[in-house]
């Protein structure tokens, strides 16, 4: 058991900044970035078991981020927004330039939809459209189509001062 505890934590901590994107991407604050984040590692602990390895480590961690997050933005949807708790430490605190330039970009990227979103996020996290097209289930022609057009909306987005 101490053995799968340590390559689960390994595994974990190389893939730390996929799950806090994809967490980051379907929150509103911090608050809930950190209770997505918990039940993507408690998903992942689940799954671990059955993963085969019949595709990457990073890919599973990918599919498993999104579809809990996915999951968890229907249950708001369906029974309205939780109520945040507030905690004494701040995990994501930081104010340098380019933390916020990143947070505007994912703000726009929040305005997407779901699957937007989580093409985006792939893209970001520079996967080929081969393994996007095999984490969200569409082919590798509809993900570049839907790549050009989220492309046009963000720089619509960029161009309109509202955003």
């Amino acid at each position: 058991m101490e053995n799968k505890e340590k390559e689960f934590e390994t595994i974990v901590r190389e893939n730390k900044s996929t799950i806090y994107t994809v967490c980051y991407m379907f929150s509103k604050d911090n608050d809930e970035v950190n209770d997505l984040f918990q039940e993507v590692l408690i998903n992942l602990w689940n799954g671990f078991d059955n993963f085969r390895g019949e595709s990457k480590v990073g890919t599973w961690i990918w599919r498993v981020a999104l579809n809990t997050c996915i999951s968890d933005e229907r249950k708001k949807r369906r029974h309205g927004e939780k109520v945040s708790l507030e905690m004494a430490s701040d995990l994501f605190a930081d104010d340098d330039h380019d933390t916020k330039q990143i947070q505007q970009l994912y703000g726009r990227i929040n305005r997407l939809d779901l699957m937007e979103r989580a093409i985006v996020l792939l893209w970001l996290d520079n996967l080929s459209y081969d393994e996007i097209a095999a984490i969200v289930g569409i082919t590798v022609k509809n993900v570049s189509v839907k790549l050009l057009r989220i492309k046009q909306k963000l720089i619509q987005m960029s161009n309109n001062k509202d955003y």
